[in-house]
Parts: C-alpha cells; sequence; structure tokens
C-alpha cells in the first residue's frame, strides 16, 4: 500500500518550494507510453502519485504485463499543472519498477528453459518437475531505501520471489556468524530462539558443508559464491528431506542457465533489484 506519507515524500523532492514550470491552466489528458520490449510494474504508486494531485486516472495495464514501443501504459485527466507536477515522479517510479520486472522476467525465462533442457537430458530415472517444482529467482535485500515495497513488487510482476522482505521474515546465518560460533553452534543458537514458523537459511562456502548444514538442522542451504560445478555437486550431496539449496552470490542475466541446470530450488540476485535499468516510459499530454 502506498501513503501519501510517501508520495508526498516523492513530491517534495522534485516540486520543491517554488514551482514556475507547471504554472499550466485548464485541464488535459495525457498517457505513459513505452519505448522498447518490457514488463510493466510500479503502475500502483504512479497512480498514487496523480491520485494525491486530484488527476483521474482513467485506464492502466495491470503489473506484470509484457508491452512493446507504442504500447499506453497508464492514462490520465485533470488538471494540467498537478498532471505536468506529478509526471516525473510517477515516470520515474513506474520505469524504475519495470526494469526490475523486465530484467527478473528474462532471468526466469533463461533459469527455467536450462532447467528444463537439464531435467530432459538427465538419466537419473526420476521425473521431470512439474510447474511447481520450477527453480525460484529471487531477490534479496539489496534494495533502494525507501523503494523496497515497490522493488519487490516489481520482482513479484516479473515472475520472481520476494525471498525475505526483512530480517524478520527470516533467520540467515551468514559468515560472520559461523566465525563466531562455528556452523553447527550458529544453526544451534538461532533455533533456540526462533519461532516454530521461522525458516533458518545457512550460508556454506564449500561443497562439504552443505550436508553439514543441512544435518544440523537448516531448512534452507545457502550455496554462496560457488561455481556451477560445485553448485551442482553440493546439490547431490543433500538428502531429500525437505532441504531447499539455494544458489547465491555474483549470478547474473549471463550466467544464470548453468546454476538452474544444478538442481538447486532458489537462485536469488541482488542484481534484480540494484542493476537492473529502467525500461524507457514516456509521458504525452494532450493526446
Amino acid at each position: 500500500m502506498i501513503t501519501n506519507a510517501q508520495v508526498e515524500r516523492w513530491l517534495r523532492e522534485d516540486v520543491g518550494h517554488h514551482d514556475v514550470t507547471n504554472q499550466v491552466p485548464g485541464e488535459t489528458t495525457g498517457r505513459l507510453v513505452a519505448k522498447e520490449d518490457g514488463v510493466v510494474a510500479g503502475l500502483e504508486a504512479a497512480t498514487a502519485v496523480f491520485d494525491y494531485l486530484g488527476v483521474d486516472v482513467s485506464d492502466r495495464l495491470s503489473d506484470g504485463t509484457a508491452v512493446e514501443p507504442g504500447d499506453e501504459v497508464l492514462g490520465v485527466e485533470g488538471p494540467a499543472r498537478e498532471m505536468l507536477r506529478g509526471e516525473r515522479v510517477a515516470v520515474n517510479l513506474a520505469g524504475h519498477a519495470s526494469g526490475i520486472a523486465t530484467r527478473t522476467r528474462r532471468v526466469v525465462e533463461r533459469a527455467r528453459e536450462a532447467q528444463r533442457a537439464s531435467d530432459t537430458r538427465a538419466a537419473t530415472g526420476r521425473e521431470r518437475r512439474t510447474e511447481s517444482d520450477d527453480v525460484r529467482i529471487a531477490a534479496t535485500r539489496k534494495t533502494t531505501p525507501g523503494l523496497r515495497g515497490i522493488e519487490k513488487r516489481a520482482v513479484v510482476a516479473g515472475g520472481g520471489d520476494t525471498h525475505r522482505l526483512d530480517l524478520s521474515h527470516m533467520v540467515m546465518v551468514k559468515d560472520n556468524h559461523i566465525a563466531e560460533m562455528g556452523l553447527e553452534g550458529a544453526i544451534n543458537h538461532f533455533r533456540d530462539r526462533t519461532s516454530f514458523a521461522t525458516k533458518l537459511d545457512v550460508e556454506v562456502e564449500t561443497v562439504e558443508d552443505a550436508p553439514r548444514a543441512a544435518a544440523a538442522g537448516a531448512d534452507i542451504v545457502l550455496l554462496d559464491n560457488m561455481t556451477p560445478d560445485e553448485t551442482a555437486e553440493a546439490v547431490s550431496l543433500l538428502d531429500d528431506d525437505g532441504v531447499l539449496a539455494e544458489a547465491s552470490g555474483g549470478i547474473t542475466l549471463e550466467t544464470v542457465a548453468d546454476y538452474a541446470a544444478t538442481g538447486v530450488d532458489v537462485i536469488s540476485m541482488g542484481s534484480l533489484t540494484h542493476s537492473a535499468p529502467s525500461l524507457d516510459l514516456s509521458f504525452r499530454t494532450g493526446e
């Protein structure tokens, strides 16, 4: 939910204390248009900006919709001055979120194509995965301060998974914890302090530590900064007893297929949010 307080902060940053640029009289119409292929997101935030300014949103696409150049993403009508005041903020939010959704969609498609090709080639005798077993592409907490909600929703619009939204959603046992308490000691320490409903995600940096973490009580074993070959070996050592295998650390659009073919359940990528280029959108009035 986008609050008025959020919208006020965004507008205050852009409008300032004396806006002469947008002193335009009368009523008008406007539309947000895609200038390149992509997946739209952030339209709830863009709508909240226009609503706050008293500009009516007459039509808008749903987040997650694929668009081509020239497609209308959102239409508005109302006072010209208020529409122009909100235009840049709305475009920035929608463009940023749509860029994240677009990158996520491309990563998801590439990963699942590789995963299914790998399953088809495998001579293990196991059945092919169903759609519900598809590898999940997850975001991380590497988000822009103040925009995490918009960015996480954009990941979902692109077909990805939010991962944990904040520190309270899941306990992650990381390298610093293990350095202080040891692998089993750290897992026991946090297991004793969490609710039965809270999952424990344990980061390991060597293949040998993956089954150790699972045996000690990890719900998820995070294979950190491993090569695809090392990741596949670690996955093979994890018993199929409900423990999930997660790969993370420097994985990109170019390498995600290699990791998806290893059999991991989750691939988490900070680049979904911190490195996605904005989708090129244009706002036009009076058309």
